[in-house]
């Protein structure tokens, strides 16, 4: 997955207004960290996103 994917599915799943403010600001558990944090430190976007998608609790359709 590339981060131009990563980001249409965040504004898909948080609306384009609040994906960017949740990613700096909520610390994902799995991560320890924040989504921004975990993409600027090199974790894959499709690891970010697996923990994104359980932490939302997001449909099987969204994975």
């Amino acid at each position: 997955m590339r981060h131009t994917e990563f980001w249409a599915r965040m504004e898909a799943a948080l609306g384009p207004a609040y994906a960017r403010a949740w990613a700096e600001q909520h610390v994902i558990t799995a991560l320890g960290r924040t989504t921004v944090e975990a993409l600027d430190a090199g974790t894959p976007p499709k690891q970010v996103w697996a923990e994104v998608w359980r932490t939302l609790d997001l449909p099987d359709r969204d994975r």
